[in-house]
């Protein structure tokens, strides 16, 4: 599939139904991958973690864009472990990768 979709866990709205909108909190991210930085194509990668509970446990995450099914397999393994916010953030980020993102993103989406 072009672009690549990948996606493991709980959706923002499944999560919101079995946990309760004060339960969920949501962080994502969009941008050009450095690789189509310079490029006239416009490609966009966006990622989202779908965090639940205190202890901000990552019950889902998504990604559209280059590279998404080959960076969700191991991201996959982590969520079904049912590791948290803080333990991804403690992460040390590969640079230059667009899956740093995922263990860089720092401000939740503000409530809608």
């Amino acid at each position: 599939a072009h672009p690549p979709i990948g996606t493991v866990g709980l959706t923002e709205a499944a999560a919101r139904a079995e946990f309760g909108d004060a339960a969920v909190t949501i962080y994502e991210t969009r941008f050009t991958p450095m690789r189509y930085a310079l490029s006239a194509q416009g490609f966009k990668t966006a990622m989202k973690l779908v965090c639940v509970g205190e202890n901000q446990r990552v019950a889902g995450l998504h990604i559209v864009g280059d590279g998404a099914d080959e960076m969700l397999q191991g991201f996959a393994v982590a969520v079904k472990a049912g590791l948290t916010k803080a333990q991804f953030d403690a992460t040390v980020a590969i640079h230059p990768t667009a899956s740093e993102e995922l263990v860089t993103l720092k401000t939740p989406r503000s409530a809608t």
